[in-house]
């Protein structure tokens, strides 16, 4: 029996890691709206709405989520219960299924192009119609903060950063970028740089938004992904990322209890000092007493 490759063998590990929903599972399921249509196949947005949300009346910040997977598998569910968090919390929360990278469509990739750019032109498409539909969904268009988990927090920072990458089909006089980011092991790589529209350091600029950042301490995407981005923050003078380490933990421990309330925790209280947010969280620190360390 031929061995796999060590490459595909990596893949496949991180989009099992990615895309665990224990806690997905938990959480009721949003209302679902159609962002676009590819080839008759729908792109799904899963919305997640404040008790007595009143659009006419009042508009609220909006979080929009994309899910992990490798970009070439996991499934949107795995951020409904983050989602439904911060609908109780009155934030209007969305969580998106977007184009996956698949191996044909790899093969059809010109040169030095990665089969992420679809995942990034679709994650862009949604942002362009959570927007647009801001009145009908009562959210304040300029008070949006993106997020995901692994390759989905890869693909929100390109998302919004990159001013490629767009579908001609898109509405028009809408940007992608956002206020603020929740980032839970976004997965970047140094392999990105052979091709600039994936690379999110060839489109940081000195007025990245605030951000929270997760990481296990022995994730090694930290390392060899974040560690050069948080370099080059350094170098354009930003200080308005927080990092939030979970000693001792791999590649997506926030998919897991107690870790999934204690980042949503932190992440609640991040957002409450932006503004976004009143009064205090309303999940409780586990008593087993694990914790986040904030690394500057």
């Amino acid at each position: 029996m031929k061995k796999l490759p060590s490459t595909i063998i990596f893949l496949l590990t991180l989009s099992s890691l990615d895309a665990e929903q224990v806690n997905g599972t938990d959480a009721p399921e949003g209302k679902v709206h159609v962002y676009k249509q590819v080839d008759g196949t729908n792109r799904e947005i899963e919305i997640f709405f404040p008790k007595n949300h009143a659009p006419a009346t009042k508009t609220v910040p909006g979080i929009i989520m994309f899910h992990g997977g490798g970009w070439g598998g996991g499934h949107r569910k795995q951020f409904r219960y983050l989602c439904h968090y911060f609908s109780t919390r009155g934030l209007v929360a969305a969580t998106v299924t977007y184009q996956l990278a698949t191996k044909a469509g790899a093969n059809k990739a010109k040169g030095t192009e990665s089969r992420k750019r679809v995942c990034i032109t679709d994650a862009k498409s949604a942002i362009r119609w959570y927007k647009q539909n801001a009145d009908k969904l009562g959210i304040d268009p300029k008070r949006i903060i993106a997020g995901g988990g692994s390759a989905g927090g890869h693909i929100s920072l390109l998302a919004t950063t990159n001013p490629g990458l767009n579908d001609p089909d898109d509405p028009k006089g809408y940007g992608t970028s956002v206020a603020s980011y929740l980032l839970f092991n976004p997965a970047l790589s140094a392999g990105d740089a052979k091709d600039p529209e994936v690379d999110f350091l060839q489109h940081l600029k000195a007025d990245f938004p605030p951000a929270i950042v997760f990481f296990g301490s022995e994730d090694n995407w930290m390392k060899k992904g974040w560690v050069p981005a948080s370099e080059k923050m350094n170098l354009l003078g930003i200080k308005s990322t927080d990092l939030r380490i979970a000693e001792g933990m791999g590649h997506g421990f926030f998919n897991r209890q107690p870790w999934a309330d204690i980042t949503l925790i932190a992440a609640d209280k991040f957002l409450h000092d932006l503004g976004f947010l009143k009064g205090d969280p309303t999940l409780v620190m586990p008593k087993s007493g694990e914790k986040l360390v904030r690394k500057p």
